[in-house]
């Protein structure tokens, strides 16, 4: 092979054209817009943010702009967003719009913080032990393909009441997942912190606590984030169904909506779901932060705060703990 000839930059496998007028505009735009793996900065992932929505709108605006005869999308199948957004005051005032939004958002937070509870020590223990892992990875693999409607006549029969059947629900479409997602972060952290922690002659548990869990808890809680809009969309299911000693939440509503015809007010609750659900995220991502900072960034103010309890449940431990004293 000639001294001339080399492999092509990876950042060069746009043809070049000698001679094209604007040819270097074309490349430099090329070269900033498609870069492989290139971050953007926050105000341009903002901005390309806006503009998506702004695209969806457009193309909704579009489909469904002028009289019923000359739509693309008649009325009965998509309103327009004048005509959604013109029910926002009646939605709000007469159908309890706050009221639902908080009943749907304190179900799935308490199904989701009970997976958690119930997952996250499961997980632990089958990414720590192959055993454990290989005898829940039955009981996982259903979790996670179920199909969640043919539980809810369970559900009926098990919880006589209908805010533990929705919490429960919620909680079984997530807890395998949570397991699941645990166990593969507490199996991709790295074995030389395992065998470092036993030449200090840390034992099985004190690794698994002090070691594994922390070192693996960034992407637990990552995962976190994920499930919690899994579960938003679960809930919808579950309060297709209301009893008399519950109030009815966002799916119930749909429902409600569904019968009578107002389309526009489900595509004001289909619209306002993501918003909730996009706030809750955020929330989420600014405790990450807080809790992980050597990973997320950000000044890590919670992170020492559980330290600094760590810290103190150990000098409790050690002040009210007998002291074990070696055997000769």
């Amino acid at each position: 092979m000639s001294e001339t000839s080399s492999s092509p930059h990876p950042d060069e496998s746009f043809p070049q054209f000698e001679g094209a007028a604007g040819d270097g505009i074309v490349r430099r735009a090329a070269d900033r817009w498609f870069t492989l793996r290139k971050p953007t900065g926050p105000v341009e992932s903002v901005l390309l943010g806006v503009a998506c929505v702004l695209v969806v709108f457009a193309a909704w605006w579009g489909l469904t702009s002028g009289s019923n005869e000359e739509r693309v999308v008649g009325p009965m199948t998509l309103p327009s967003p004048s005509e959604t957004f013109g029910q926002f005051d009646d939605l709000w005032s007469n159908f309890a719009l706050a009221r639902n939004t908080a009943v749907t958002l304190r179900r799935v937070s308490l199904g989701f913080l009970l997976a958690a509870l119930v997952g996250v020590p499961v997980g632990v223990l089958a990414g720590c032990f192959a055993r454990v892992n290989a005898f829940l990875s039955p009981l996982v693999m259903f979790g996670r393909n179920i199909p969640l409607a043919a539980v809810l006549p369970i559900l009926i029969f098990i919880f006589p009441g209908g805010e533990q059947r929705k919490v429960m629900f919620i909680f079984i479409a997530c807890v395998a997942f949570v397991i699941s997602d645990t166990a593969q972060a507490i199996r991709d952290v790295a074995e030389r912190y395992v065998d470092t922690a036993y030449t200090l002659g840390a034992s099985r548990w004190q690794t698994i606590i002090k070691v594994l869990v922390p070192l693996a808890a960034p992407s637990i809680f990552g995962s976190f984030r994920l499930l919690f809009g899994l579960a938003f969309g679960y809930i919808m299911l579950a309060e297709s169904i209301k009893y008399a000693d519950d109030v009815g939440g966002l799916g119930y509503q749909i429902q409600i909506f569904q019968r009578r015809g107002f389309r526009e007010h489900i595509y004001l609750i289909i619209l306002i779901i993501p918003v909730v659900a996009l706030v809750v995220d955020q929330i989420l991502f600014w405790i990450q932060r807080k809790l992980f900072p050597h990973v997320f960034g950000g000044d890590g103010v919670l992170f020492y705060l559980v330290q600094f309890a760590l810290h103190r449940w150990e000098d409790l431990k050690v002040a009210v703990l007998p002291k074990r004293t070696p055997k000769p």
